[in-house]
């Protein structure tokens, strides 16, 4: 397959679905395009794997879940390995684990079918991308004898503040090296604001006397508190809790005061509070735009009811457990 210039390497992934479609070169499931294919052939690559010397040293193989892999994982069980296969999303976890492992190894194997090995320029290859050692098709075994270092671990200017709301445990891991003092600013975050505790805090409302003590003076109030208004007027908490959440803006806790229509956000600090008002700009709430700002640069009005028959929020303001 020749590649012309400029080609990206999306571009290389369409040609190859493709192709591999108007040849009929593919299996269940149909069609390839944008998936892992399950090319014709894939268990005898499969088996390709059982000549390889590092296949036989090594106890414990790593092998993703998508079908043409099917082969490699049960050779893997078969030869008494442990099997590392991720879970789906990683929503609950890195791998699922079958069998102790032993030990380790980092040789990287991948299998595909000849119609897809191609040559792509270098200048594609960014420093998140991981290069394979080798290469197993249906009729050979190809050592690619690639020399590019292999990234080390997470880069996380590469994950965004969405993937980090959907795979909870990157929060976990990325708690783990901030602990060590390394750089783990998101793609999509301010680099000079802390945003790992508006991601794992939890949010809790507050009930009763704890509540904010909200004063007439804006100056009063404090910084780490974020005002959150027009809510609809039949909104709960859970909605206003989830909403919170898919923004990557939970607070340490909540104060609500449905019947005035507006919430109150607490945070560690004024830098997360300033950041989670970033992050909830052109928040909506059922068919409601929600108004977000700091709380002290709020109307005197806005923080206290002061219309009759109504309870004041100094006194017990309503709230609801999360």
């Amino acid at each position: 397959m020749e590649l012309s210039a400029g080609v990206s390497k999306q571009d290389i992934r369409e040609q190859i679905w493709d192709y591999m479609e108007s040849q009929n070169l593919a299996d269940f499931p149909r069609p390839v395009h944008h998936r892992i294919p399950n090319f014709k052939g894939s268990y005898l690559a499969c088996q390709n794997i059982k000549d390889l010397e590092v296949f036989a040293r090594m106890q414990e193989v790593k092998v993703d879940p998508d079908k043409p892999l099917e082969g490699v994982r049960l050779l893997a069980l078969q030869s008494r390995k442990t099997l590392l296969v991720p879970t789906p999303r990683l929503r609950t976890g890195l791998f699922n684990k079958i069998t102790p492992p032993p030990g380790a190894t980092k040789d990287i194997l991948r299998k595909c079918a000849t119609s897809q090995v191609v040559d792509i320029p270098e200048a594609l290859l960014e420093d998140h991308d991981l290069t394979v050692d080798y290469i197993l098709t249906p009729t050979r075994v190809i050592a690619t004898g690639c020399e590019r270092p292999k990234p080390a671990g997470i880069i996380w200017s590469k994950i965004s503040c969405e993937m980090m709301e959907k795979i909870p445990v990157l929060r976990s891991l990325r708690s783990r090296e901030k602990q060590a003092g390394k750089d783990v600013s998101l793609q999509d975050e301010p680099r000079d604001l802390d945003a790992s505790r508006l991601q794992t805090a939890p949010l809790r409302a507050l009930r009763g006397p704890q509540a904010l003590p909200l004063a007439t003076q804006r100056e009063d109030v404090p910084a780490d508190t974020v005002y959150v208004g027009n809510l609809p007027r039949d909104a709960q908490v859970s909605e206003l809790k989830t909403a919170l959440r898919a923004r990557g803006a939970a607070p340490l806790r909540l104060s609500w005061q449905g019947p005035q229509r507006r919430a109150f956000l607490h945070y560690p600090d004024a830098a997360s509070a300033q950041q989670a008002v970033s992050c909830l700009q052109d928040l909506r709430l059922g068919a409601n735009s929600l108004r977000v700002a700091l709380a002290r640069q709020q109307r005197p009005s806005d923080l206290v009811d002061t219309r009759p028959g109504e309870p004041h929020p100094n006194r017990r303001p309503a709230v609801a457990d999360l």
